[in-house]
């Protein structure tokens, strides 16, 4: 896999990275992608350029789950290491629970896996920042892309910052707004633009 530049107006055209080619290394890294699990999955392309370059910020749009929403926790399967089996539901330790009512013991609140994940590709230079944006992302998400991108861009940024984007994908639109927006501040800012393709996680049924 390699880095495909932008062709556009964006920024300074950078030379495609062919086999044996040497990819360009950056400074600094502005990266944005859609969901964490771009830069989590297997055999990730964003991961090993990340890897590549110096101190990197990635700017992740929405929250992975189903169609990208956040997850709604409603039942003791969201909770693994629950055991409702080790409490009373008439005993109510903390007396909180209003008279002739049954006590329902809480429920434990909810493990963020994504930062232990990241920590564990060893990119020491990386720095996660996510937006946590509603899926599908609406006509006000790339707005807010913008603005987050160009804080993490800064003022008045130092020679070889370059903009890390997805590959456009047409029929994608979440990334298509990913894209546009990582377009617009390259453009404004005179930022080279690379690029990372993403991989299609697919469901294969076991053979009967």
């Amino acid at each position: 896999m390699v880095a495909v530049p932008e062709i556009g107006t964006s920024g300074p055209f950078v030379p495609c990275a062919t086999e044996g080619a040497r990819v360009p290394v950056p400074v600094r890294l502005v990266a944005i992608a859609v969901s964490p699990m771009e830069l989590l999955r297997p055999e990730s392309d964003l991961a090993r350029l990340v890897g590549t370059a110096g101190q990197v910020d990635l700017l992740t749009a929405c929250e992975d789950g189903p169609a990208g929403a956040e997850r709604a926790l409603t039942s003791y399967l969201d909770y693994p290491d629950y055991d409702d089996e080790d409490e009373d539901e008439d005993e109510d330790p903390a007396g909180d629970a209003p008279d002739g009512l049954p006590w329902i013991p809480p429920h434990p609140e909810p493990v963020d896996e994504v930062p232990s994940a990241v920590a564990r590709l060893d990119l020491p230079d990386l720095r996660l920042h996510r937006l946590g944006l509603r899926s599908p992302l609406g006509p006000g998400a790339e707005s807010d892309l913008v603005a987050a991108l160009s804080e993490l861009v800064g003022f008045d940024p130092e020679p070889g910052v370059y903009c890390l984007a997805p590959v456009p994908a047409p029929g994608d639109p979440n990334r298509s707004v990913v894209v546009r927006a990582a377009q617009r501040v390259a453009q404004v800012y005179g930022l080279p633009v690379l690029r990372y393709r993403c991989l299609s996680l697919s469901v294969v049924a076991d053979p009967a």
